[in-house]
């Protein structure tokens, strides 16, 4: 039996490169369970390139009714996964704090951690008793050291899901099972795409190393701590920032 990759945000850029490079070095027996919602599109070139491996889900993690439904089904028809990614997140809305949206942030706040914390709660235990499993979530520099102004609904989210992951990693790594995260720079993807082209370049120009981050500069560190070799950490914020925060 391959590994089970369980991965949300899968049809993200992100999503889509790691889950080319994982099945390619992988084994045919290998298969991807990767959730989007409503752009699968995105992952159809990686279904016509590994036939048979991908199951594809459309969900909105924003309905913990529809997340309940789709862990069960997994859970039903599918081993229980071996490893597991958390990508997704609502885009990044630059406002000050007095116009802060509460509507939207609890909705971010159960797509990260709401989303995060129901498939941990229905995966680890069974990952704990087989005595192995990777779980990574994705973070963002801004919660290494003091953050852009007019963020704090994005933050407080990814601080939730950091703190998710701090408890997990010590309940587990006794079972086997570690819990890692990955806090990249400013990264040029679509995910950008509500936030302004100057705010874009700003964050490039302030960069050591002169540019923003690309997934392809993102994917390889998080392939490692889903890698065996990663099995002797955990409990680690992996900052890939290209030197913007040290």
């Amino acid at each position: 039996m391959g590994n089970v990759y369980f991965i949300t945000g899968a049809s993200s850029d992100v999503g889509c490169l790691l889950i080319d490079r994982l099945l390619t070095a992988g084994s045919k027996e290998d298969i991807v369970v990767a959730q989007g919602y409503g752009d699968l599109s995105h992952l159809a070139p990686l279904c016509a390139k590994f036939k048979g491996q991908i199951r594809t889900y459309d969900v909105d993690l924003a309905d913990p009714a529809a997340v309940n439904l789709f862990l069960t089904n997994v859970q039903q028809t599918l081993p229980t996964p071996t490893h597991i990614v958390h990508l997704p997140a609502l885009r990044v809305v630059n406002t000050k704090f007095k116009n802060f949206d509460e509507a939207r942030f609890a909705l971010d706040m159960q797509v990260q951690a709401g989303a995060a914390t129901a498939i941990c709660k229905q995966f680890l235990p069974k990952m704990a008793k087989a005595k192995n499993g990777r779980v990574l979530f994705m973070l963002t520099s801004y919660v290494l050291g003091v953050p852009p102004k007019n963020t704090a609904a994005y933050v407080m989210a990814k601080e939730a899901l950091h703190g998710l992951a701090k408890s997990l990693a010590a309940d587990y790594a006794a079972s086997g099972v570690t819990v890692n995260c990955v806090a990249p720079s400013m990264m040029e993807t679509k995910f950008l795409t509500d936030t302004p082209d100057l705010i874009v370049q700003a964050a490039a120009e302030a960069n050591p190393m002169g540019r923003n981050a690309t997934p392809a500069d993102v994917v390889p560190a998080m392939a490692f701590l889903l890698s065996e070799e990663a099995r002797f950490i955990t409990g680690i914020t992996l900052p890939i920032t290209g030197g913007s925060a040290v």
